[in-house]
Formats: C-alpha cells, sequence, structure tokens
C-alpha cells in the first residue's frame, strides 16, 4: 500500500519522496495501527492523513479545532483535486444538513469537523451512517489536560470512535507534546504508546534570540525597516497590544494587518487575506492567529511579550521558515510581561491548573535568562533528545567573555537560607542584599542579617536580574502560590558549599568609561549646576550610569540622547539641550572621540530605557504587594514617582488591594478629611488650597478613592 500512497502523492501534490516521519506514520495507518506523530511545525503533519484518507476507501474524518485550518485546507485540497468539506459555526443549517447527506453518499474523501460538533447526538448518529476509516486528531495535545491549550471537547472523540458501527484506524497529531503530554495523548485515545512517530524537535534553519533592556517599539520599527521585502508576524499578549503596535506601525508607513478575537469575522478574514496575499508583508496578532495558516515564506516571527509557556511559544515562532529558508525568531523580554501572563492566568485558569500554569510561565521566565544554547533548551523540555549547542542561536553567537560569579551566588544562596527557604520572593531577597531600609524589611529585623547589604554597589533590578539568572542555572527554584517564593536546589547546594563554580557572560559593555574620563567630568559639571539650580541632589538629575552611557553613545541629536541609559521623555525636554550641547563641545574639542561612539539605535546592543507600557500597572502593583515605597518602585523600574503614583491609582479603580495608609502619612488623613468635608469632594483644587504644601493631590485622590461611598477600596 505504500507504493499507492507515493503515487498519491506524486499525482495530487507533486512530490516524489516523503518527508522525515511522513513515511514511516503513512505506513503505520496503511497497516491499520493507531498511531500518535510529533511533528514540529512546518513538518508536514496534514500529508500524515491526507495521502491513506486517498488510499482508503469512504471519507476520513478530521478533527479540528480551528475554523480558519480548516478552510485553508479544504481550500487547498479542492485545488489539488481531491473532494474535501469542513462543518463547523461558519455555515448555515442548511449548508450542515447538504454535507451531511453528501458524506453519506461518499463524495468526499475528507471531511473536517470541529470537536464541539460531537457534543450533539444527533449528529454522533449521523456519523454512524458514514463509512469512515480513518479519524485524524489534528492539535491532538488538546486532549491532554498537561497540554497548553486543553478542549474539555477533545476528551469526547474517544466515545465518538466507540460508537462507529466499525472501529476506524485513529491519528494523532500534534506539534508540541511533552512526553507526559504525549502518555495522556496516548491514553485518552487508546494508542500504544510503541506506535509514536517522533521526528525530532529542532528545526535547523531556525535562529532564536531573546532581546532584553530594548525600547521594544523602537527595535520593532528599526527591524521591520530593514527587512521591510520579508513577511513577518508579530505576537502580543493583548488585544490592546496588537491594536495599539497596529497604529503605530501603520503610522510609520509599514504595511500591516492585524488579527485578534475582538474583532468580527469579516474583519479578521480581510486582515487575513492582505497578510496571505502579501498585500501586507506584517502581521501584527494575538495566539488566536497562525494556527493551520500554510504561508511557508514567513522570514520572522517576533514576540513582542513574553508567551505564557514554551508550547504556545515554540509553536507561534515555528510558523516562521516553513519553507526550510533561515529564518529569525525573537522574543522581546520585559520583566513586566511576567506580571502580565500572572495576572491573565489567574484570571484564566482553573484553579486546579493555576500552579501547573505557573510552572510552565517560569520556564520562560527561565529561557529569557539562560545562557545556554536557545536551541538546546527548548529540545530538551519537549523530549530526551541530546543535541548539540545549535551554532546559530543569540547565545552560540554571543561573543562576550564568561566571568565567575560564584560568589555573588554564594551570598544569593546564603541571604535565602537566612531568610528561610519557601518564604519569600525575589523582591524582597533583593532589597535586604542592596541593604533597602523598606518598612517590610526592618519589620522583619533583616537588616540584622549577615547578608544584609553585601550587594549594596548593585540597584535592585541588577540582584533581581542575577537571582533570574540563578534560576535558569538551576541553582534557585520557585515554588508557586499566591506570589512565588525561592528556595534552593541541589545543584545552589553544591555551590554553596563551594563545590561548583558559576559563570555568566559579562555584562554588554561597549567601552568601559573611568571616572576620569574628561567627558565624565564635563557632564559631572553640567549635571551639578542643574542639581544647585533646582536644589536637589545631583543623582536626581541623572545616575553616573546615564553620564557613562552618553560618554560612550555621544548621543547628537534628541532621538539619540533617547536612547541613553536612564532618558525619558521628561528628563529629554527638561535637560537634553544642555548636555547635548556639552557633549558636541567637547567633541569639537575632541574630534578623535567620535570615532568610538555606539549610537543606540543599533538593535540588540546597549539597554535603552523601557517606556511603560499598558500593563505596567500591574507590576508597579506586584512591588507594591512587596511593600517597597513609590520611591522605591520608582527606582527600581526606572519611572517617575507620578508615572508609579497614576499606577497606583489605575490599581484602585480597578478594584485592586491597594490602602490609603500605605500612601498617606496618618498625621495627614484627618486634616484631608476635614478639607474634603469643608470644599466637598468634587474638584480637588479646593481641597489642595485647604491642606499644607506636603500633602499632594495624589493623597487626595487616594482619600478620596477609598472612602468612595464609604466603601473600601479592594478586592
Amino acid at each position: 500500500m505504500i507504493q499507492k500512497a507515493k503515487q498519491m502523492l506524486e499525482l495530487h501534490y507533486g512530490y516524489s519522496s516523503f518527508r522525515n516521519g511522513q513515511e514511516q506514520a503513512i505506513q503505520s495507518v496503511l497497516a491499520g495501527e493507531d498511531t500518535l506523530c510529533v511533528m514540529p511545525t512546518g513538518g508536514g503533519k496534514s500529508i500524515c492523513y491526507q495521502i491513506p484518507a486517498l488510499v482508503f476507501e469512504g471519507t476520513t474524518i478530521v478533527i479540528s479545532p480551528l475554523i480558519s485550518l480548516m478552510k485553508d485546507q479544504v481550500d487547498t485540497l479542492l485545488q489539488l483535486g481531491i473532494s474535501a468539506a469542513f462543518i463547523n459555526s461558519s455555515i448555515t443549517a442548511a449548508e450542515t444538513r447538504d454535507r451531511i447527506e453528501k458524506a453519506k453518499r461518499g463524495e468526499y474523501k475528507l471531511l473536517y469537523i470541529a470537536p464541539e460538533r460531537l457534543e450533539s447526538y444527533d449528529f454522533m448518529d449521523h456519523l454512524r451512517q458514514i463509512d469512515i476509516p480513518l479519524v485524524a486528531v489534528d492539535e491532538a495535545h488538546c486532549i491532554s489536560q498537561w497540554g497548553h491549550d486543553f478542549r474539555p471537547s477533545y476528551q469526547r472523540i474517544q466515545r465518538m470512535i466507540g460508537n462507529l458501527p466499525k472501529r476506524p484506524v485513529v491519528l494523532a497529531l500534534t506539534a508540541t507534546a511533552t512526553p507526559r503530554v504525549r502518555q495522556d495523548i496516548c491514553w485518552s485515545l487508546d494508542i500504544d504508546e510503541n506506535k509514536t512517530v517522533l521526528t525530532g524537535f529542532e528545526r535547523e534553519n531556525l535562529s532564536f534570540s531573546v532581546i532584553k533592556g530594548q525600547d521594544r517599539l523602537s527595535f520593532l520599527k528599526d527591524f521591520i525597516k530593514k527587512n521591510e521585502k520579508e513577511a513577518g508576524i508579530i505576537y502580543a499578549a493583548t488585544r490592546k497590544t496588537v491594536d495599539q503596535l497596529y497604529e503605530h506601525l501603520k503610522k510609520s508607513g509599514i504595511h500591516v494587518s492585524r488579527y485578534h478575537a475582538g474583532m468580527n469575522d469579516q474583519e479578521r478574514m480581510e486582515q487575513q487575506e492582505q497578510f496571505l496575499q502579501d498585500e501586507s508583508s506584517v502581521m501584527v496578532a494575538t495566539s488566536a492567529f497562525g494556527m493551520g495558516i500554510d504561508k511557508s515564506n514567513i522570514r520572522y516571527v517576533i514576540h513582542f511579550q513574553l508567551p505564557k509557556n514554551m508550547e504556545s511559544y515554540y509553536q507561534e515562532a515555528g510558523r516562521a521558515g516553513r519553507d526550510g529558508l533561515p529564518s529569525e525568531c525573537i522574543l522581546l523580554y520585559s520583566s513586566q510581561d511576567v506580571q502580565v501572563q500572572r495576572f491573565l492566568i489567574d484570571q484564566s485558569s482553573e484553579s486546579d491548573r493555576i500552579s501547573q500554569e505557573l510552572e510552565k510561565l517560569q520556564l520562560m521566565v527561565d529561557y529569557c535568562h539562560t545562557e545556554s544554547c536557545l536551541q538546546q533548551m527548548i529540545v530538551r523540555y519537549f523530549s530526551d533528545e541530546e543535541i548539540p549547542p545549535c551554532g546559530r542561536c543569540g547565545n552560540c553567537t554571543d561573543s562576550r567573555e564568561s566571568i565567575e560569579v560564584t560568589r555573588e551566588a554564594q551570598i544569593v544562596l546564603s541571604c535565602i537560607v537566612r531568610m528561610g527557604q519557601k518564604r519569600f520572593g525575589k523582591t524582597i531577597i533583593a532589597q535586604v542584599l542592596t541593604g533597602s531600609k523598606n518598612k517590610k524589611v526592618m519589620e522583619l529585623r533583616f537588616h540584622k542579617l549577615p547578608t544584609y547589604g553585601m550587594m549594596k554597589e548593585k540597584s535592585i533590578k541588577e540582584v533581581t536580574d542575577l537571582i533570574e539568572f540563578f534560576i535558569s542555572q538551576e541553582l534557585i527554584a520557585v515554588e508557586h502560590g499566591s506570589f512565588p517564593t525561592l528556595y534552593i536546589k541541589e545543584k545552589g547546594k553544591e555551590v554553596l558549599l563551594g563545590k561548583e563554580t558559576v559563570m555568566r557572560k559579562e555584562a554588554v559593555q561597549t567601552k568601559q568609561v573611568s571616572n576620569d574620563d574628561p567627558l565624565f567630568e564635563e557632564l559631572r559639571m553640567v549635571r551639578k549646576a542643574i542639581a544647585e539650580k533646582e536644589n536637589v541632589p545631583p543623582f536626581v538629575i541623572f545616575a553616573d550610569t546615564a553620564l557613562k552611557d552618553m560618554c560612550v553613545k555621544l548621543p547628537e541629536t534628541k532621538e539619540e540622547f533617547l536612547t541613553v541609559t536612564g532618558v525619558g521623555q521628561n528628563k529629554l525636554e527638561k535637560y537634553g539641550e544642555q548636555f547635548i550641547e556639552a557633549i558636541l563641545e567637547f567633541l569639537v574639542q575632541n574630534p578623535e572621540r567620535k570615532e568610538n561612539a555606539v549610537k543606540g539605535s543599533v538593535p540588540g546592543t546597549d539597554p535603552i530605557k523601557k517606556k511603560p507600557t499598558p500593563n505596567s500597572h500591574l507590576e508597579t502593583y506586584t512591588f507594591y504587594k512587596e511593600e517597597m515605597s513609590v520611591e522605591e518602585i520608582a527606582e527600581h523600574r526606572d519611572l517617575a514617582v507620578s508615572t508609579v503614583e497614576s499606577h497606583l491609582i489605575q490599581c484602585m479603580q480597578e478594584g485592586m488591594d491597594v490602602h490609603m495608609e500605605d500612601l498617606i502619612p496618618d498625621e495627614y488623613i484627618s486634616e484631608i478629611e476635614n478639607a474634603i468635608q469643608q470644599a466637598g469632594g468634587e474638584k480637588l483644587k479646593p481641597i489642595k488650597e485647604l491642606l499644607p504644601d506636603e500633602v499632594s493631590y495624589f493623597m487626595i485622590k487616594v482619600f478620596l478613592l477609598q472612602n468612595e461611598n464609604g466603601k473600601r477600596v479592594t478586592l
């Protein structure tokens, strides 16, 4: 029968031979064996059931969860001269009845159906009257509660198979299934685990990379413009972010489409067709887009935000380079995305699945912080297969030297032990290590620990990044509960005892700028003059790190000045001109210095200040729950105090657990209450005029929100 299969392949598809794994799966099915086929995206899974459908007598049933996949595949089959149809919610009841009758008469070789149809006993009765030699279960991971996209309707498939007059052959197919999920699929569909065709998970034409510390929107525009002739997909976590990116890119003159579940069917179809027909080169979408989209020339997939798990990431990234040509898979990482995904998991997951989903999310965070081969890490996640470093990914091609950080690791690990394992998260641990005088740190007497302040030369962000790196190296593990807490793994104990060393790539540093650099001294003088004029400490104007970054990048325009670490729009407008003028004057006197400048537009090299994004308030809320003050959050996140205050106001408006006692000193609460009684609560200015200067508008807003209708604003 395999010879007939090869004839069908050449006759209908024009290929003379099968791809890796296809022939093995087809042979198994043609021999009447129930089979599980696991192939990476773009591996040609559909051939594994379409060819047997042509060889067998009768109508093959294909169970698929996505309407777009069904339509695309049926359209393709019809063009190849193969009779096929689909039944799902996009067609009328009359069309459904007509297609069922044609299937009963044997007019189709393949009939695609949505799994939800199996909930109808009438539909199940109709299936009994169709000659069904093969049932193909696409996206089979949906049957497993351990999978990343569990769908209860998939669990009705086995009942449907058992109800048929003659048991058909069953072929389950998926691109992303861990060993546990594969085991679950086989158990649910009564497939012998030995009848699994596993082709391997490595995609040799894909280059994976993680970009951290970049202004993501600037990176995106720059990357797309440099690759304007290529097709690409940009994935974002929320519909709102998709819409914002779409508008930004459109205004930049980029031919872009968008796709998410908040659009109506017609809009989605039109946007999808624009992309498929190359009328637009870029598709911005949520994870709702892509399954079954057979566009082979996608040269890059960029994840603008962190995906919630490795299964989703690899499936989406795998849509690049389906034609086998070299393609890029880039993940733009920001720590606030972790809070966004935690929030989405808490909102959308059943309570008994939350812990499992958080563990999967932590593995994605580890992926973003590892310095090992990225392709290797992906393959290890899905199988026991050991592959050599790919030599293509961002980590394999990173030429930075590794430095020993064993002592730093021992300090962090010792601090976790002294504070109590599985009790605290990374933020408060970082606060203790940096010597924070945070209220919670002092109340718990952590300032008395020997490890208190042992990393005071680092910022809280630098220490939390270091902790994330140690988690990715499996020195530290995360216990998931209401909030993630840390404990030491076996490998970490070996490091603590001095039996293992720890190496880390040195920080990206284009040029070491010493404190006696003449330009650095010039900029310090400019900063000092501004600070004296504004009656504030110099570091409030700019930290030394910002001045050093100016010495490296030598910004000559406002756009270039914005790429300097610690510079946002507000500081650009207030101080930019004075610093740029000082730099230009220095360059006139020292023209040779300009040759060493590194402008901030180079993707993936210099860190650029993060700008607040739509869900930024969720990260601020997380730090608030760690009992950080407004000022500490602002310093940690490199944001203005006013921005953090607006985040907390937004959190209160959304019903989150924010208390005015944390934000308003006790001595002002009664004064604010009296002022509101006198001036009324309609306008803020009359209230402010009755209060001391120390009472800010923020404090008044907090008081009004918390006491609105006499109710505490909490969850």
